[in-house]
């Protein structure tokens, strides 16, 4: 398959053109939620961006193999490796369930997030809690191949070997190795079993009051949180597959200690390109629960946070969310959401108008036709390097002037070729749903909606009447009124439209 797509590949610190190992076909493994909670705004930026890619990449005509995962065991508070609370166990104690209802109840809801924000669901998507022989197979393999030891039934994996022997180690996060083995954890339980600081568990031995455990040849115990990924990675994807992404947090430790764990079993990076978001921030700052900086997706929704005037609808927080690149910061302020609604609305207006414009006249092309030819094929050109849809939108946004400069009469249609209007109808509807995965909630039959447009239809109807009859008061005050509610009336040759600013 012939493909210009060009990706940022965290391994390599540089772009580069994508080929997958099976022409045709790609393996893509992105990590998944720890669901011991409800699914955080960032969680949601993340599976958003790659919800993305992977529309992108079946739109280039991929068959995607998409897995992500649920990871419910192994991860202890802190993402420590070990002398931490496993994070589902303590939700467990504290509301008084089984660990399998808390992963179920939270599984239901981030399925239930992602529905909202109107997500492709993966291809396939395992739980770590249904992969524990596979894991401790590849814990046997990772001694056996001389990077894991036992102690006191827990098993480490050997940092320092794999360091010295491949030269790996610390070379997806960027981090000196020097540095890596001058760390120190004193702070942690068990320190004394490890032969270095840097070493870490992918197996641990369940204390006591543990509720999660099983029998394997060295404990009754848990496998370590990265693990996971490398064993459900490899069953589903092979030892060596196209794309592994996360959030840029995941880097290190988590993404670093796959590599060592893959390379420890098979000798190989599981990943050809590594994939990163970048985090979100709330009014320029880190989210914090602790510092009140923080906002849920409900809470986005409703309007009820302090850090808002008013509750934006899903779709126009996806778009908000493709107004940044994936690889970037993104801020999110009241007023930002408050412009992302307007765009958005502005978009799908736009959409609308185009999908009903005719071409009339002697079909003679002129320089107009090569301006929209060359923003469409600019708007593919944006999304092959790296997936960069701020351009990409950038570009419709050029067409929306254009389409809304037809629509007003200010400019002519004439000298656009048929097949240019027909290509730039196809672009519309396959970049806004197709690829940027946009719902217009205008037309998908919302009944708030309806009715509001049914009484606006009423408005103008009423004001037309008062125009015919000359009666410029009355006339006037519809127009007036309606702008104090932030409703503008635009008068064009089809009639009167209406939009809220």
């Amino acid at each position: 398959m012939d493909s210009q797509l060009k990706i940022y590949n965290s391994l390599s610190k540089d772009k580069e053109v994508f080929t997958p190992l099976i022409p045709g076909r790609v393996g893509m493994y992105v990590c998944g939620p720890t669901v011991y909670n409800n699914v955080h705004l960032g969680n949601c930026r993340t599976f958003v961006s790659f919800d993305i890619i992977y529309r992108y990449l079946l739109h280039l005509g991929y068959k995607v193999r998409y897995v992500r995962n649920i990871t419910d065991v192994g991860h202890l508070e802190g993402d420590h490796d070990t002398g931490a609370e496993d994070k589902l166990g303590k939700m467990a104690r504290l509301e008084q369930l089984e660990p399998m209802e808390v992963a179920q109840k939270y599984t239901v809801g981030f399925h239930d997030m992602m529905k909202i924000f109107n997500t492709l669901p993966p291809n396939i998507e395992p739980r770590a809690t249904g992969h524990i022989p596979e894991q401790i197979e590849m814990v046997q393999t990772i001694i056996n191949n001389g990077y894991g030891y036992e102690a006191n039934g827990s098993v480490y994996f050997d940092t320092i070997k794999f360091a010295e022997s491949s030269g790996m180690y610390g070379k997806l996060s960027g981090r000196k190795i020097e540095d890596l083995m001058a760390e120190s954890r004193d702070n942690l339980k068990k320190q004394d079993e490890k032969r270095h600081p840097s070493d870490f568990a992918i197996w641990i031995k369940a204390d006591p009051e543990h509720l999660m455990r099983w029998n394997s040849p060295w404990s009754l115990g848990f496998p370590g949180w990265h693990l996971e990924c490398s064993a459900m990675s490899t069953k589903y994807l092979g030892t060596q597959f196209d794309i592994h992404g996360g959030g840029g947090d995941l880097k290190f430790p988590h993404h670093e200690n796959e590599v060592a764990q893959n390379f420890g079993a098979c000798n190989c990076n599981p990943a050809r390109t590594w994939m990163h978001g970048n985090m979100l921030l709330l009014n320029g700052k880190k989210m914090s629960k602790s510092d009140g900086n923080s906002i849920m997706p409900e809470e986005l929704f409703t309007g009820n946070s302090a850090h808002i005037s008013k509750g934006y609808s899903p779709m126009v927080i996806r778009f908000f969310m493709l107004q940044t690149h994936y690889r970037s910061t993104l801020d999110l302020t009241d007023e930002a959401l408050q412009a992302a609604e307007k765009g958005y609305r502005r978009l799908m207006e736009a959409y609308a108008s185009l999908q009903k414009m005719t071409l009339t006249g002697d079909g003679q092309r002129s320089e107009q036709d090569g301006e929209v030819a060359a923003l469409i094929k600019g708007v593919k050109a944006e999304m092959d390097d790296d997936f960069n849809t701020p351009k990409a939108l950038a570009l419709l946004f050029e067409a929306v002037s254009k389409i809304n400069s037809w629509k007003d009469g200010h400019q002519s249609m004439a000298g656009l070729g048929e097949s240019t209007l027909s290509a730039l109808k196809d672009l519309f509807q396959t970049f806004l749903f197709d690829i940027f995965g946009l719902k217009d909630e205008a037309a998908a039959g919302d009944n708030h909606f309806k009715t509001l447009d049914g009484l606006m239809q009423l408005v103008i109807d009423m004001r037309q009447d008062a125009r015919t009859r000359k009666d410029w008061p009355a006339s006037d005050k519809i127009r007036d009124t309606l702008k104090e509610l932030s409703i503008q009336l635009k008068d064009g040759k089809e009639g009167t439209a209406w939009t809220m600013e």
